[in-house]
Formats: C-alpha cells, structure tokens, sequence
C-alpha cells in the first residue's frame, strides 16, 4: 500500500508540474475534469445519505461555470451560479414529492462547493499571466509562481501536519470529525506552510513579509478544507471520496485542503500582493 501511495504520488506530482507549467489549454480543461469528477463523488456521497441531487442539472452548471472562468468573465460567472439557484428551485417547486427541498438544497450548496471553489484554480494560474516573475531557477509568469506557493504551501502544511502530529499529538482538534488531528499537528501544518512560502519567496523574490503572512493563512485555512470533506465522508458513512486515485481515494480526498488554500492566496493576492 505504501509504495502505491508513493508511486501515485510521483506521477500526480510530475503531472502537476507538467499541465501548471505547460498549462493553458490543457490546464483547463484536466481542471474541468477534475470538477466533474470531483462532482461525481459529491453525488455518490450524497445518494448514500438517499439524497438524490440533480446531478445532471450540475453537470450543466458545473461546465459553464467552468467556461465563463476561463474567459475571465466574473459577472458571467455570477450569472450562471444565480440561474442554477433558480433553475433547482424551480424543479423543487414542479416536483415537491420526486425532487425535495432538502435535494435542492445539496444541489446547489454541491455547486458552490465543488464548482466556485475548483473554477478558483484558474483564477489563480492565469493571474498576471502576461507579468514575467525573474526566479534563481528561471522565469516564469507570475500567476504560475502564485499557483505553486498555494500547492507546496499546501502539501507543506499536510506533510508537517501529519509528522508532527504522528511524533507530538496529543490533544485532539476535531475528535468527532477527524480523531487523528491533533492542535500539535495543526501548530506543525502552520510552520510547514509559512517556511514553504518564505522559501518560495526567497527563490522567486518576492515580498518575505506578505508571503509569511499568506504562509501562514495557508496553514489555518487548509486543515479546514481536510475537515470539511470528513464530515461530508463522515456523515455519507464512507471511508474515501472514491477509489479512483490508487492509495490515495478520490478527487476530492487530494484537493480537499487545496480547495480551500487556493481562494485564499488567490485574493490575498489582488488585494494585498506578493510583490
């Protein structure tokens, strides 16, 4: 199990690299696929609770958020997340008795979750993608540089997490949620966090003191994408998001703190800056 776990990892990393580098057209759409994967697993959670979510009608949704993001079109954006809200009532409305208040609700709170927060991934590579950011390793554009300071930030704070916790942790931060997580492990995730970004900021040249601080918002907010997604599992009575990922679950078990990570640094980012 360990050396699966490794193996995907390897692969997932060098793949990451690959489509947030060479992005583009290609970023986008595994983006997009990514969602509606993530989409699928949030239904199946869901129908185990025998909630039963317009997963098509979210599907719909889900690409043309999608599609309005990568144009750049925010208020387009808003526009289709209001026609989802009204569309699924109005279906709650026409089938009260097939279609539930309660079917509805999850639909559209699945649509926030799943949709808003994947669509922020493409805010943020394509972020000042014409501004060029001069590193001690090569040049790149700054929206890249800001998509890795929330991924290693973010994998820093698991890592660091888990080890300290593992080693130190002794009083539990979530023990209905998440019994394993301890306040040890989550001061250890907050430090793992700020010295990726320092050092990030070191090698890129960017702001020490903004890029501590984002650090630092990273470590808080990405242990709370973990939890979020254990009380969606928690209460759907299952162990991982799905088996897609071989030693890892699901979609949603691997971006589950970066879901939450990104649109953090994403707005530090337009309204404080890292440089």
């Amino acid at each position: 199990m360990l050396g699966k776990r490794i193996a995907t990892a390897v692969v997932g990393a060098l793949g990451t690299v690959f489509l947030v580098h060479y992005g583009q057209e290609v970023f986008s759409l595994a983006v997009l696929i990514f969602t509606l994967l993530a989409w699928y697993e949030f239904c199946r959670m869901m129908s185990c609770q025998e909630i039963n979510g317009a997963s098509n009608l979210g599907v719909l949704f889900i690409i043309l958020i999608w599609g309005t993001t990568w144009l750049g079109n925010s208020q387009e954006t808003v526009a289709v997340l209001v026609a989802a809200i009204l569309v699924i009532m109005i279906k709650a409305v026409l089938f009260p008795t097939k279609f539930l208040f309660r079917d509805a609700a999850y639909t559209i709170i699945g649509i926030m979750y799943i949709a808003i927060l994947f669509s922020h991934l493409l805010l943020l590579r394509f972020t000042d993608a014409s501004i060029s950011v001069f590193t001690h390793i090569g040049t790149y554009s700054a929206g890249e540089v800001y998509f890795w300071v929330a991924i290693l930030a973010t994998w820093a704070s698991d890592t660091f997490a888990y080890f300290v916790g593992s080693f130190f942790g002794k009083h539990k931060l979530a023990p209905l949620i998440s019994p394993g997580k301890t306040w040890e492990g989550l001061g250890g995730g907050v430090v793992g966090s700020v010295f990726a970004a320092l050092l990030i900021a070191y090698v890129c040249s960017l702001n020490v003191v903004s890029s501590g601080v984002l650090g630092l918002l990273i470590g808080i907010v990405a242990p709370l994408g973990d939890l979020v997604e254990s009380i969606l599992k928690r209460s759907s009575g299952v162990k991982d998001s799905s088996q897609l990922i071989p030693g890892h679950g699901g979609v949603l078990d691997r971006f589950d703190s970066i879901l939450f990570a990104v649109p953090v640094v994403y707005y530090y980012i337009i309204i404080v800056g890292l440089r």
